[in-house]
């Protein structure tokens, strides 16, 4: 697979009356033509950022501090907002958390998908259009799209309008799809019909995808390889079976434990103790350090380096180091073992 998307040390940061928030802090990855990555982390740990940073969806107050972005090798970190107007879409496209709020409740469905269409095919026939618009729409699983393209926002249920605004972000054919939370306010049955339609046409349309979650069930249903982030920072990085299978970091071990599965037998799901750091001042040495039973003295004095296990899974945790003590990871398990 060729690298399609590079992200060197990217740091991205909110300018509040509160200070500086350091959203995204010296972020690196790559993501491969036709792959899906999830990124899996508690709620302000950078993941919505990072992606918006990297389209330059970014509020005012944000800003990209530091790193590069490189899209089929060209750098796109300081393009300007013309130049970011002809990619995205094309380049690459987003579909948002909430679909209520991502559709125009005073437009039909079918006029919302035609614009986006017509932005990209600006001399396109009003019955090429049509088509066009009735082939995303079965593209994304609506049924009888001919008559439900003139239908409105509210007359669609959750999960149809989430399949609606997918169609909209695959109006320009892009190479990056950008998924944040695509099925967080969907009930647990059409939760899983939308992560296996965003899977299946992930694969015939070969577009590779950023897959922003919680929910590490759906990245075991969905991803090839998974970034953990914690505290604005990728923790630990690698395929889903090595991540799944043979965790490094102790925050992938906590997430893991809450899992329903791993608490067979147990009153209460296992729960990470403590909170995630403030940005504003990060602390110094690993920021999971206070709520790490594991936690070595240096982690409260030196940030970790990312260490490697194999060529595709790296953690960030001195646990890695030769000279830590062994650990039994209480997840997964170990090829050793």
């Amino acid at each position: 697979m060729a690298e399609l998307l590079e992200v060197k040390n990217l740091s991205i940061s909110f300018y509040t009356r509160a200070g500086e928030v350091q959203a995204v802090r010296d972020v690196s990855f790559s993501l491969q033509s036709g792959e899906v990555l999830a990124l899996v982390g508690e709620s302000g740990c950078g993941k919505s950022a990072m992606c918006k940073g990297i389209m330059k969806l970014l509020p005012t107050d944000g800003k990209i501090k530091s790193g590069s972005i490189f899209v089929n090798g060209a750098d796109i970190t300081e393009y300007c907002e013309r130049d970011m107007y002809k990619l995205r879409g094309r380049l690459f496209s987003m579909v948002f958390q909430d679909p209520m709020t991502a559709l125009n409740p005073s437009m039909s469905i079918g006029a919302q998908i035609a614009e986006a269409v017509k932005v990209h095919q600006p001399g396109i026939t009003k019955k090429e259009l049509q088509g066009r618009v009735i082939e995303l729409m079965h593209m994304v699983g609506i049924d009888r799209a001919d008559e439900r393209m003139k239908q409105y926002p509210y007359q669609f249920s959750g999960g149809m309008r989430q399949r609606s605004v997918l169609a909209i972000a695959l109006a320009g054919n892009p190479r990056i799809l950008f998924a944040d939370e695509p099925a967080t306010a969907l009930d647990v049955t059409i939760k899983a019909q939308i992560l296996d339609l965003l899977r299946d046409v992930q694969k015939k349309l070969g577009t590779a995808m950023i897959f922003v979650t919680h929910d590490l069930g759906a990245v075991a249903r969905i991803a090839d390889r998974v970034a953990v982030m914690y505290a604005g920072k990728i923790v630990e990085i690698g395929t889903a079976e090595e991540v799944f299978y043979d965790p490094r970091h102790p925050y992938t071990w906590g997430l893991m434990r809450a899992l329903p599965g791993f608490c067979e037998g147990q009153e209460t799901l296992y729960t990470i103790p403590g909170m995630p750091p403030t940005l504003i001042h990060p602390p110094g040495g690993d920021a999971f350090a206070c709520r790490n039973e594991y936690a070595l003295s240096i982690d409260y004095e030196e940030e970790p380096p990312m260490f490697h296990i194999t060529d595709t899974h790296y953690a960030a945790t001195w646990l890695l180091d030769e000279r830590a003590p062994k650990v039994i990871a209480p997840v997964g398990r170990r090829e050793d073992e």
